[in-house]
């Protein structure tokens, strides 16, 4: 993985705009991985249209810590893990790069078995053999990356985030939800201690440890390091290309849950992906069943490819090791096909995989509104007084909402 692609700031040069969008579309599919789906449409199938401000909240909170993390990546011109390098001691580097990795096996094992799920249901795979389909997939995109470039590799993941989001939104044109429901769902409110529960559990999975890792790394190598006017221009096309990119991971969480809370709700049986995509055959018809698991097995490759090259920038990051990115693939994605082949319930792994990620949350918000903060390193970029109470109050919240989900899963 080369540190910066110097073909990309010449292309940044060019007239067009978009040539500058990419790195958050490819941070943004952490936001729609199988993980939330689970949780989107659990939402909507049981309490309606009551937890759309949870949608809207979650993807507000997730595009400040995107943003955060790109502005490290171009003021600083290091990676959050380098950044966290140059702080640490070299106990405390491994010590925080085996978290890490932790992390990333988690991550895996979400996105497999959710790959695995999709072609289950759209070719009547076995789970295993699904999920080694997932990963030799996933290779070839990595492989995208390694041999083409970031540009790419960009390209190839926003055109599976747009496949992801025609497969989860065209339930929306075959039965549209209600606007007035929708709207009254802006309210923010509970209905009992389930609701809360289920909230938590939206808002505390919203932002996902290698995406924050990511991001920074991904607009520093297509950027450069920048100074000046170029600097300036290049911070603002930022927040248009995570704002563009949150709004469509947004669209796509917010049409999972109007789907399940227009067509599922009160439905037995639908508190898994499989009982939810039977449920939308049955209600919505065969071919909107086929879009969903098409959206579903899209978001499976997309995101462990994505988590995988996180956990290449990692490694490089914090320890200055870097091994073939198709052979750290490998490594991480045996742990996640040893859970399937073992026989787990795949709704199951999903819960445990969110509950590790969970661990892994503070050593990423933490650490990024620090340094994000920190004059001595960002200079005028440095985060303004409100942005940092605004920023340290997501982080707060997130953690609490994870914390709070540990318990909840061990205590249950």
């Amino acid at each position: 993985m080369t540190r910066v692609d110097t073909a990309r700031p010449q292309l940044a040069r060019g007239k067009s705009r978009s040539l500058l969008l990419g790195p958050a579309f490819v941070a943004a599919i952490a936001y729609v991985d199988p993980g939330n789906v689970a949780s989107n449409i659990s939402a909507g199938a049981q309490f309606g249209y009551l937890l759309v401000w949870v949608i809207i909240t979650a993807n507000l909170m997730a595009g400040l810590v995107q943003y955060l993390s790109a502005k490290l990546g171009l003021v600083t011109g290091m990676s959050l893990p380098e950044a966290l390098r140059e702080r640490f001691s070299r106990p405390a580097r491994l010590g925080y790069w085996l978290q890490a990795e932790l992390v990333a096996m988690a991550t895996d094992l979400a996105e497999v078995v959710g790959g695995a799920i999709a072609l289950n249901l759209l070719f009547d795979l076995p789970l295993l053999v699904g999920g080694i389909i997932t990963g030799v997939v996933s290779m070839t995109l990595l492989a995208v990356q390694d041999k083409g470039g970031q540009y790419l590799f960009e390209r190839v993941i926003t055109g599976l985030l747009l496949v992801i989001a025609v497969g989860f939104l065209a339930s929306l044109f075959v039965a549209p939800p209600s606007p007035a429901d929708a709207a009254a769902g802006l309210l923010p409110r509970f209905s009992g201690t389930e609701s809360v529960l289920v909230a938590a559990a939206m808002l505390g999975a919203t932002v996902m440890p290698h995406a924050v890792y990511l991001h920074s790394g991904l607009a520093r190598d297509r950027h450069g390091h920048p100074h000046g006017e170029r600097r300036t221009q290049l911070l603002r096309a930022t927040r248009v290309d995570v704002g563009l990119a949150m709004l469509l991971a947004g669209a796509v969480n917010l049409g999972m849950l109007l789907l399940a809370a227009t067509n599922l709700q009160g439905m037995a049986g639908v508190d898994s992906i499989e009982g939810a995509h039977g449920a939308v055959a049955g209600t919505l018809g065969p071919a909107v069943a086929l879009m969903f698991a098409i959206g579903l097995l899209a978001s499976g490759l997309a995101s462990t490819s994505v988590g995988a090259y996180a956990g290449a920038m990692i490694m490089q990051g914090l320890i200055r090791k870097r091994i073939p990115l198709l052979l750290r693939r490998l490594i991480t994605l045996t742990p996640a096909l040893l859970v399937v082949a073992a026989g787990a319930d795949p709704s199951r792994a999903l819960v445990v995989s969110q509950v590790v990620l969970s661990f892994g949350i503070p050593f990423a918000l933490v650490p990024l509104v620090r340094l994000t903060t920190d004059r001595g390193l960002m200079g005028v970029h440095s985060n303004h007084r409100a942005t940092t109470v605004v920023a340290g109050a997501v982080a707060a919240v997130i953690i609490t909402l994870n914390v709070v989900l540990i318990y909840l899963t061990f205590a249950g």
